[in-house]
């Protein structure tokens, strides 16, 4: 299966999108402002996009320091800001097309991760290919509250997309990653699935995002696929990492917008290091 999008001829249509689950840092403003750069110098719009699904971390106080932390590195948008939260009927229908296509099936499994999904997972944080032992399972006579829903990954498909960093990247599925969690048990989206149906939706021509979600970008190409929507173009960022080599995660609040801010730095001088 190609990834190579059908979003060449439409006008270019850019997202940033943030997760308000802690203060913004450097690693963030650079994937944002090359998304917003690539928007811009495409003469295209750029839509602000809340990645407010997990309910566990997000907090009010982190939604309006990152529209006013974006806003002071020189960031704007045309439309949103967009928040996941406002949009579960939309990803409720789209999973009960899922179904009706057959390309998702109820899981019982008891799995920790199963409760991670709802964040991006990062490169070291995928979940352990999934076995298929729920994959007969037509969801009859279940009990709901303990059912999450799958992919349906085919088997040994190869996923392939051009990168506008990394070139050609190919995955296969069934090897590289199994059935994946699209919807939880306790009725919130994946990361996945809230994702792919967004960008499908809201007409995404380019996702610009870091190096460390490609593997979640095969995916969200089957998901897409699934749901006969285009398939945007794809630009994945180098990370940026401390002096340890580590990427920056929130916890990193030395190298936060908001304490680079107090001690006097602009974002013009922030930018002349990259």
């Amino acid at each position: 299966m190609s990834g190579r999008e059908e979003s060449t001829s439409r006008p270019y249509r850019g997202r940033i999108a943030p997760s308000p689950t802690g203060y913004l840092h450097l690693g963030h403003a650079r994937t944002f402002w090359v998304a917003w750069s690539r928007a811009r110098a495409a003469g295209g719009s750029v839509i602000l996009r809340n990645d407010d699904l997990d309910r566990d971390r997000v907090r009010p106080e982190f939604v309006a320091a990152m529209e006013e932390d974006l806003r002071w590195f020189g960031l704007d948008w045309d439309e949103g800001p967009v928040a996941q939260s406002s949009r579960m009927p939309v990803y409720r229908g789209a999973l009960e097309q899922l179904k009706a296509a057959g390309h998702v099936y109820p899981c019982t499994c008891s799995r920790k991760d199963i409760l991670a999904t709802v964040a991006a997972p990062h490169a070291g944080e995928e979940e352990p290919v999934y076995p298929g032992t729920c994959r007969l399972r037509r969801g009859d006579g279940l009990n709901h509250s303990r059912v999450v829903w799958r992919f349906r990954v085919p088997d040994r498909e190869v996923i392939e997309f051009e990168d506008g960093m990394y070139g050609c990247q190919r995955f296969v599925s069934g090897r590289d990653f199994g059935d994946f969690v699209v919807w939880r048990h306790d009725e919130v989206p994946s990361y996945q699935l809230a994702c792919a149906v967004d960008d499908g939706m809201l007409g995404i021509t380019e996702v610009v995002r870091g190096e460390d979600l490609l593997a979640s970008t095969a995916r969200q190409i089957l998901i897409l696929h699934a749901m006969g929507w285009s398939v945007p173009r794809y630009q994945h960022c180098p990370l940026v990492r401390d002096e340890n080599g580590m990427r920056l995660a929130k916890r990193h609040a030395a190298l936060g917008l908001r304490e680079l801010r107090r001690q006097g730095r602009s974002p013009e001088s922030i930018r002349a290091g990259w």
